[in-house]
């Protein structure tokens, strides 16, 4: 055996060996795998096998897209066939909101190259004949859909590995991982120590205990799931001795999937009353062994499958495949460099690992071997969650996320397991106000605030929700008079130090400010995508406050750490200080009524510390409403203090609380990006507008600088523009294709409704050439055609008079 390598996968199924290939794929052959039995032994061998593009984060569902093109270079490259069957699949939709969901997807997928296509029931029963389709109002159908030999496809990847130089180290068992001072580990495992450079924590259902081995805890739990294949069934095996192949057939009102295998079918289900595995832990010893059947919890399933597919009720059950899998709290899989952690990474709870499987391994590869993605893998990154987790939040998200695997996703919806979680000191306060709560980054966030009798809950829907008359209401009280809400929903980080002024000027693209005064910047990757929108405030020559998205904040610890230089000192305390925003014509007044301090020459972008009741504060005059207004931050014991202050000086002046709904619309009135929306890694500063924050005559080699010089002198191919669009009862959410002439040219990063306006608003990419005053496009919206016109002018204080004077 190998003792020395560059990078230790731990862990033998499809998402390890796909991890190693991907690495000799870039280059690096000294890799190696340690697999504790042998390949495929967890949850790969008892796996379906099937693999589709659909799902609701384009990123994802575009890397799904190139796992299953992948396939087939496996099988050129090995000679190894993967059991390919590319029979296609259906999603059927017995709802007009569903339907709303496969027609939101099939727009999303005409900008990403995905042939998808809506199709009626009478072409359901064309495509797939088993399906009875009484009460079908349509379908998505994708012709990438397909199923596979899971056995075969891991093996594939390990030879494709090996080809590239890689070892794989089978009947292995890794007993501990320890990390020596230099940032390389000690693999000790039951045939000797490996000396690695790099871990990938690859265990799938083992991966809490071997994150264990390394103090790390990684919120994902295995839960109990069951198909089952049926012997013969005449239908199939007409298609099949007509040459043929069923396709397959995703039924969400019955949680179930269904394919064709052999001349029978294999139908698996994500029942209702589902069952957490090894809640305390995988056993060592388990392995090629299934769980004793368990009808009863699919007992109603069954029932409903009978119906949907009726040749199944004649049918013998020739097996029955009940076998564990592991998830993340919202199903997506945990990648990427571990926070906290030198040279440990993650690739776990990879729940759909023949299609995803591929995805994650190119996405890791390229993370470890090139630093960066090539695109935004947010939604996979293990920093989407915060040091916060634990096994008492992981499970019942978990078990609400298997539920929900065949409900439909609403852009608008909040889900409700394990909620409440972490709240400010002010969530009584808003409650009791009527608040609407969402929740970020696991902490409560007021959506908006509900009156009279009014419900507390907003119905999920692809359109105008019954929040739309409350969000009026709020954004009229910041127009008119003044609004507060909380400035929880930023990240906030503070850096002292001689030489943190350097540090920022390196670490940040724009410029950085001088004592009493603030500045908005990018910060570029050294390819330069954007990886953070921040605000910098300088509270002194050595101390300054970042605020940024509020979610991200493990992802930008990460790089900051990464990153950091001798002489700083970096803190962060987004959950230790909070305060208010007030926002709109009167926000001046209602703060001048609560400090003695004369704020009348407070100039727009001025930071200032001043005592606002009885709470010592800093506080900006700057406002994401894009009104005149201010964020007042105080430490954590002080805020219900500062909120009495403001709100009693502020009940003369109209001063109503308002929520993230109306935010999102006030922001738009200015056209302003929102992180992870306009602003992320999928883009630079330039295609976004906010190149016009990069300081390029600071005398510093900030990080991206090069790839940001680069793109001004050739100038970006796309431009993120406004437009108005002539919508009804819908608007834009993200993603839906920008038409121009009859083809696709872009599409919209977000969207909504202007209240102040009374217009429908959306943000997207069109090229450059294109981006000019007046154009004339369409944007699909749920399967409709709207006429959208190009507009430069914002809706609101276009001069920036109130915002800055």
């Amino acid at each position: 055996m190998k003792t020395t390598t560059r990078v230790a996968v731990i862990g033998g199924g499809v998402v390890g060996c796909s991890v190693l290939y991907h690495l000799t794929k870039l280059g690096w052959s000294d890799v190696m795998l340690i697999e504790r039995s042998e390949l495929t032994s967890g949850s790969t061998w008892h796996a379906a096998g099937g693999f589709h593009t659909l799902n609701g984060d384009t990123n994802m569902a575009a890397l799904q897209g190139y796992t299953i093109k992948l396939y087939k270079e496996l099988e050129e490259i090995t000679g190894m066939s993967c059991g390919l069957h590319h029979v296609g699949g259906v999603t059927l939709a017995e709802t007009q909101e569903r339907f709303d969901m496969l027609k939101a997807e099939r727009a999303k997928h005409r900008f990403m190259g995905l042939e998808t296509e809506i199709v009626s029931p009478e072409e359901i029963k064309k495509i797939a004949p088993v399906t009875n389709v009484d009460g079908i109002i349509g379908g998505l159908y994708d012709p990438l859909d397909g199923h596979l030999d899971p056995s075969g496809t891991t093996h594939a990847y390990a030879k494709a590995a090996r080809m590239g130089g890689a070892t794989i180290e089978t009947h292995c068992k890794v007993i501990e991982t320890n990390q020596r001072p230099d940032g390389t580990w000690d693999v000790v495992t039951s045939k000797g120590t490996i000396h690695a450079e790099h871990v990938v924590n690859a265990g799938g259902l083992w991966a809490r205990e071997v994150g264990a081995m390394a103090g790390v805890y990684f919120p994902l739990h295995p839960m109990e799931h069951q198909y089952i294949v049926t012997d013969e069934v005449p239908m199939i095996a007409e298609i099949i001795d007509g040459g043929g192949e069923h396709p397959h057939v995703m039924d969400p009102a019955g949680e179930s999937y269904l394919r064709q295998e052999g001349r029978g079918l294999c139908i698996g289900f994500y029942e209702q009353p589902c069952k957490p595995w090894a809640v305390d832990g995988t056993p060592w010893d388990f392995g090629h062994e299934l769980l004793p059947d368990d009808f009863d919890k699919i007992e109603d399933s069954i029932a409903f499958a009978y119906n949907r597919f009726p040749a199944l009720e004649a049918a013998g059950v020739k097996s029955v495949i009940h076998g564990p899998f592991t998830f993340a709290p919202d199903g997506n899989p945990l990648v990427g460099p571990v926070p906290g952690m030198r040279n440990y990474w993650s690739a776990c709870a990879v729940m759909a690992g023949f299609s995803q499987g591929g995805g994650v391994g190119l996405m890791l590869a390229q993370w470890m071997v090139e630093g960066e993605c090539e695109r935004d893998t947010f939604a996979m990154d293990c920093a989407r969650f915060g040091d916060w987790i634990n096994p008492g939040y992981t499970r019942p998200k978990v078990i609400e996320n298997y539920q929900k695997r065949f409900s439909i996703a609403y852009p608008n919806e909040e889900l409700p397991a394990a909620r409440p979680f972490r709240t400010t000191p002010m969530y009584d306060i808003f409650d009791g106000m009527g608040a609407v709560w969402g929740a970020q980054y696991g902490m409560e966030v007021p959506n908006y605030f509900a009156e009279g009798d009014e419900p507390r809950y907003e119905t999920p829907s692809f359109r105008r929700s019954n929040a739309f008359k409350a969000t009026a209401r709020e954004v009229k009280a910041v127009r008119e008079n003044v609004g507060i809400n909380e400035v929880h929903n930023f990240g906030k980080y503070l850096v002292k130090g001689a030489g943190a002024r350097a540090w920022l000027d390196r670490i940040m693209a724009g410029r950085v400010p001088q004592p009493g005064r603030l500045s908005l910047t990018p910060m570029l990757s050294p390819k330069g995508r954007l990886i953070g929108d921040f605000t910098i405030s300088c509270l002194s020559e050595e101390e300054f406050q970042l605020t940024a998205s509020y979610g991200s904040q493990a992802y930008h610890m990460r790089w900051f750490l990464q990153n950091l230089d001798d002489g700083v000192s970096l803190e962060n305390i987004s959950d230790t200080r909070n305060g208010f925003q007030i926002a709109g014509p009167k926000a001046r007044e209602v703060l001048q009524a609560c400090t003695r301090t004369d704020i009348s020459d407070m100039r727009f972008m001025d930071v200032r510390r001043l005592t606002v009741g009885m709470a010592d504060c800093i506080v900006q005059r700057v406002s994401y409403t894009g009104d005149l207004g201010y964020e007042i931050y105080c430490d954590l014991p002080s805020q219900r203090a500062l909120w009495d202050a403001l709100w009693n000086a502020g009940q003369p002046m109209g001063m109503k609380p308002f929520g993230m709904r109306a935010m999102m619309s006030l922001r738009l009135d200015k056209f302003f990006g929102s992180w992870l929306r306009e602003f992320s890694p999928d883009y630079t500063a330039a295609e976004t507008g906010l190149d016009r924050f990069i300081s390029f005559k600071k005398p510093v080699d900030f990080v991206g600088r090069a790839a940001a010089e680069a793109e001004r002198e050739a100038g970006p191919a796309r431009q993120l523009c406004a437009f108005e669009v002539e919508a009804d009862d819908a608007d834009v959410v993200a993603y839906e294709p920008i038409w121009l002439d009859g083809a696709v040219v872009g599409f919209c990063t977000s969207g909504g409704y202007s209240h102040y306006a009374q217009k429908s608003i959306a943000l997207g990419f069109v090229p450059t050439g294109k981006a000019v005053e007046g154009l004339a496009v369409e944007i699909e919206i749920l399967g409709k055609m709207y006429r959208a016109r190009l507009i430069t002018q914002p809706l609101f204080d276009a001069d920036g008079a109130r915002m800055r004077g």
